[in-house]
């Protein structure tokens, strides 16, 4: 009956905050630095992705939106995505915020390390470009990802142009570093290879990337996350600290890694709620 009771109110909260969502193509007219994959995508078991062809976003405009948009970079160690707990799930909560929701369906790295920032990259220029006609602030559009979307989320965060920083971030349990003595090791080797040059693993090394026009901030982990290491989050933390980049970080005792929008994680309802009273500060 519970069960019935929650799913009856999701679908009231989606008819009332979002209208019908929009998929677009992120590379319409063929992407560059093509990872060159063949076949099609796949979806080995429910909720994930692998082989990613053809990117895209998917837009949850809201109604009588507050001009937010926010884009989210779902995980999956750069070798699938983990498309609804850590993506399409979220989009009734971020809609009934008034905010503008979007998943990234982006490409993995194959050999090819920068492939997913471009994806990312491309994704806010778009957002920005259709400001007007799905009610967004070219100035509020925001990056969010988790565990290695996470990463992804942080990389656009600490490497932009103009054209393509973030207004804020929003990482959940994410894959920050790529020193090999606490990062994530199976997006550390998908994104850079078994044995990269220093100079690649400083480079995606995030929390060395961070300067004082990096975005603003919100982290939210487990401590006892075993699967990447909470000094990713707490490091980044420090160095945005140290460059006097406003950011906040909530870690919970238990949770592990993972939860994403799933009820399932004892901390929902905090991380939610401090989430809503961060993105009502701006």
């Amino acid at each position: 009956m519970k069960k019935i009771i929650l799913s009856v109110m999701l679908a009231l909260t989606t008819s009332v905050f979002a209208q019908k969502p929009i998929e677009l193509p992120l590379w319409p007219n063929g992407a560059p630095n093509s990872n060159e994959l063949k076949g099609e995508e796949q979806e080995p078991e429910k909720n994930r992705l692998s082989n990613v062809t053809s990117p895209t976003i998917t837009v949850y405009p809201a109604k009588n939106g507050n001009g937010k948009a926010i884009i989210m970079c779902p995980g999956g160690g750069y070798a699938r995505l983990a498309m609804d707990h850590e993506g399409h799930d979220m989009a009734s909560w971020f809609n009934a915020q008034g905010i503008t929701y979007v998943v990234l369906k982006y490409r993995m790295p194959n050999g090819h390390s920068e492939v997913p920032i471009s994806d990312a990259r491309e994704a806010i220029i778009i957002v920005r470009k259709h400001a007007a006609e799905w009610g967004v602030n070219v100035h509020k559009v925001g990056i969010m990802g988790a565990s290695a979307g996470g990463h992804l989320a942080s990389t656009l965060a600490t490497h932009f142009n103009v054209e393509t920083r973030p207004d804020f971030q929003i990482l959940l349990y994410p894959v920050i570093t790529m020193n090999k003595s606490y990062t994530h090791g199976g997006s550390r080797q998908n994104l850079i290879g078994k044995s990269p040059v220093k100079e690649l693993e400083t480079l995606y090394s995030n929390e060395l990337q961070v300067t004082e026009k990096t975005p603003k901030a919100f982290i939210a982990l487990s401590s006892d996350d075993s699967t990447v290491p909470p000094q990713n989050s707490v490091n980044y933390y420090l160095a945005l600290l140290k460059n006097k980049v406003s950011a906040t970080m909530h870690i919970y005792p238990i949770g592990g890694h993972g939860w994403g929008f799933r009820d399932s994680f004892t901390y929902k309802r905090q991380w939610t709620d401090e989430l809503e009273k961060w993105l009502r500060e701006f």
